[in-house]
């Protein structure tokens, strides 16, 4: 695959709907749709891209820049003409459309009617934006010409929420297509790409999140800190610049939605210390932006997890590359650009330890959630974690029937992500003492450790990094 790792859940589904493209319906509609989303900078044209290597079918490939509706028609009208499509170059001397109406119908001309061929559409948000009558267009040319070719039409956006409106109720293009969501590559992939053990291959997700476009900057084997040491010299590094093209593309005018979200980069997790961090915003300004975020699945709202209602909710940031990004590198940009990256460098490693160690908490519980059906306790259906407003107790891991509110504590567990110290026989004395304190919780519920070095202790199931690996196996 010429270097290209993972992914093979989503190439599978791209395959699987060409096939049913390729065997037509009875209906005379073979023509499928599916709409693609993700973070900016997670690799969905890259996907698409080899998907595309590997159907080896006629298709036009066009990408919206969001300049204005009069640019991307004749930007659509120029990829048309330059496409792999048969005859596609008799549009060459054909004047750019005036519409989506037009520039839809035009494309129907030029799709064959007795092979499959493939659409791809990329940055729709933009195109909505644009143009308020896209979505109209886009349905209505779907319906009455492309649904009944043989074309699988892909459509990508990196504008999550968007994305996901495009099919809700109510919007043309309801129910008209298959949503797929592209992921950052998961630790087993990373771990592949970057030839690194378990434990390493976890703590570069933290880095990098995830992103293609960061990872293919880490040199093959290279370790945490040699790596952070190069990216950290250049300032047109990936690891710096994705930081700020994602928050300027995500937040061109919402400076105060981009102020509360530093304040919780920074490490603040509640509403009043978010308000107070993000320089005494107004509750209600800090209300608006949350859901903003939220909405935007940029950030986190949390509740603790257990037989007891709770309002102690908290806020993280969601994206694990802009965890990393908006604690470290964001504020250190200025310093690298005067070629000081070994100041920020100097300071991730004086707050690696015990930000490593609250970072690495939601991965572990996707992981623990995955893993769930064969390694956990009967009846585990969510994974959380437990808090109180003085953190007595704080526990990392809780599993349970249901949330917000269990019925029922499947484990209780703790998470222990040091160097070279395994969960001991002390370790586990805590985490008794906090099952205790937990609302569900008895001296029968399973106790779970998942440490990055080992386990001394008895009478607790332990997971190793190998075993959270298998998580995405």
């Amino acid at each position: 695959m010429n270097g290209f790792i993972g992914r093979r859940t989503e190439l599978d589904l791209l395959h699987d709907l060409l096939r049913k493209v390729q065997a037509g319906s009875r209906g005379g509609r073979p023509g499928r749709a599916v709409l693609i989303r993700g973070r900016r900078r997670v690799g969905k044209s890259r996907l698409v891209e080899e998907f595309l290597e590997q159907a080896e079918l006629p298709h036009v490939f066009f990408t919206a820049v969001g300049g204005s509706r009069e640019e991307d028609l004749a930007g659509f009208a120029t990829e048309l003409a330059a496409s792999a499509l048969p005859d596609a170059s008799r549009f060459a001397d054909f004047a750019a459309p005036q519409s989506w109406d037009a520039a839809l119908h035009l494309l129907a001309t030029a799709l064959p009617t007795d092979a499959p061929s493939v659409v791809v559409l990329d940055e729709i948000p933009y195109l909505v934006r644009e143009d308020p009558s896209f979505e109209g267009a886009l349905q209505k040319a779907f319906d009455r010409t492309l649904s009944k070719l043989p074309i699988l039409l892909i459509l990508i956006g990196s504008d999550i929420a968007m994305m996901e409106q495009l099919n809700t109720y109510g919007r043309p293009f309801y129910q008209r297509g298959t949503e797929m969501v592209v992921p950052p590559l998961n630790p087993r992939d990373v771990a592949a790409m970057l030839g690194l053990s378990a434990a390493d291959a976890l703590d570069a997700c933290l880095i990098t999140g995830g992103l293609p476009l960061v990872l293919e900057e880490w040199p093959h084997g290279a370790g945490l800190w040699d790596y952070l040491e190069q990216a950290l010299a250049r300032p047109t590094s990936a690891l710096l610049v994705s930081g700020e093209r994602t928050l300027a593309a995500e937040f061109p005018t919402e400076a105060q939605a981009r102020t509360v979200l530093g304040a919780i980069g920074h490490g603040e997790r509640t509403f009043t210390l978010i308000g107070r961090a993000a320089g005494g915003l107004h509750p209600g300004s800090v209300k608006r932006s949350l859901e903003l975020l939220t909405g935007r699945r940029m950030v986190a709202a949390e509740l603790p997890l257990s037989t007891k209602p709770s309002r102690e909710s908290r806020y993280r940031i969601d994206d694990p590359y802009l965890r990393f990004w908006l604690s470290f590198i964001g504020p250190g940009i200025p310093a690298v650009e005067r070629g000081r990256g070994d100041l920020v460098l100097d300071t991730v490693r004086a707050s690696w330890t015990s930000w490593r160690g609250r970072a690495i908490e939601p991965v572990i519980r996707e992981a623990l959630w995955r893993l769930s059906d064969n390694r956990l306790p009967e009846n585990t259906k969510v994974i959380g974690g437990y808090w109180t407003r003085t953190n007595d107790p704080e526990i990392d891991l809780i599993g349970a029937d249901r949330t917000p509110v269990a019925k029922k504590i499947t484990f209780v567990g703790s998470i222990k992500w040091l160097e070279n110290k395994p969960f001991d026989p002390r370790d586990l004395s805590r985490l008794i003492t906090h099952r205790s304190q937990l609302p569900g919780a008895d001296g029968d519920t399973p106790l779970l450790a998942v440490a990055r070095n080992g386990c001394t202790a008895t009478g607790v199931t332990h997971l190793t990094p190998e075993e959270l690996l298998d998580a995405w196996g």
